[in-house]
Formats: C-alpha cells, sequence, structure tokens
C-alpha cells in the first residue's frame, strides 16, 4: 500500500478516534502508518504496535518484531536475537522477538482503541495534556515510553509532517 492509499483508508477513523478523545488525529496517522509500514503489516487489523499483556483470551496474536533496550537481560515470549547495537552514541540490545499483539475485527476498531489505549494508561497523563498538539503529544508519548526505539519521536514526527502535506495536497 502506498502512503495516498494508506491515508485515504484510514483518516476517518483516526479523525473519529480524535472527536472521542481528544487526540490529534495526525499523531494516530503517524503512529498507524510507522507502525504498519504504511498498511502493509497490518495482521489482524492491528496498527499501532500495543501488545497483549495476557496473551490468553482469544484477542492476541503472536508476532515477530523488534524492542530496544540498554539491558541484554530482558524477556519476551520467544527471543530469537540479541544484538549489540549503537543508536545516537549510546549502546543498546536489539532484540528480535516474538511477542503478543492485540488484533481487531476491523482498522475503524483498531483506531478507536488506540485512542482508548492512551486515556486508560496513566504513564500517558502528561501527553494528554497536550493532546491536541500532535508534535508535543508524539514527544510526551515517546518520553514516556510508548516504543523503545530512541529515535521514535523523531521519526513520527516526519512521518506526521508527510501526511500532513499529502492531506493537504489531496484536500482530504
Amino acid at each position: 500500500m502506498n502512503p495516498l492509499d494508506f491515508i485515504t483508508g484510514t483518516v476517518k477513523h483516526a479523525r473519529q478516534s480524535e472527536a472521542s478523545t481528544g487526540i490529534h488525529y495526525l499523531a494516530t496517522l503517524a503512529q498507524a502508518a510507522h507502525e504498519s509500514g504504511w498498511g502493509k503489516f497490518a495482521p489482524g487489523n492491528m496498527y499501532f504496535g500495543v501488545k497483549d499483556t495476557d496473551g490468553i483470551n482469544g484477542n492476541e496474536q503472536l508476532l515477530t518484531t523488534f524492542e530496544y533496550s540498554r539491558s541484554n537481560q530482558l524477556k519476551f515470549p520467544v527471543i530469537i536475537s540479541i544484538e549489540p547495537v549503537i543508536l545516537s552514541g549510546q549502546k543498546y540490545f536489539k532484540y528480535v522477538i516474538k511477542d503478543y499483539f492485540r488484533k481487531y475485527n476491523s482498522a475503524e476498531e483498531c483506531f478507536t482503541d488506540h485512542g482508548k489505549f492512551f486515556l486508560a494508561n496513566s504513564r500517558y497523563a502528561e501527553a494528554l495534556k497536550v493532546r491536541h498538539n500532535y508534535i508535543l503529544f508524539i514527544d510526551a508519548i515517546a518520553k514516556a515510553g510508548y516504543a523503545t526505539d530512541p529515535k521514535y519521536a523523531s521519526l513520527l514526527k516526519s512521518i506526521a509532517g508527510s501526511i500532513e502535506q499529502i492531506i493537504l495536497k489531496k484536500d482530504l
């Protein structure tokens, strides 16, 4: 799926989520684009990489992903490999793993749950204070640990800027 097709197919879900949560739709779209490879990798309509913490109730799927950590002692359901890497001048360990992620019946259900995820998790309280500003929101969720990639915020902000240009150009 190319970026325009992805945006055309998901912008309404992101705007509906913004209407109910106040989280700027560009932040939501940027996360979905990044986490799903512009919709190419969204098994079970899972666009955001939200983990399923119990792995037992049937609404989860075991998928291969990667995580970054300063520790080489983390536990996951399945560890495929651990490799030391340097990111932004800092030593990290890159884990290739299998972990449980949520799955959904539709993209709309996934986008709705994504907004609820932020509202239900106190670790994002500071981010919710700036939810109407997608740049500040992205910085805040990265600081709160939404993803383990130390470049997560800069990647999302770049993607959000690209999405905004496409929306303006195509009048979506």
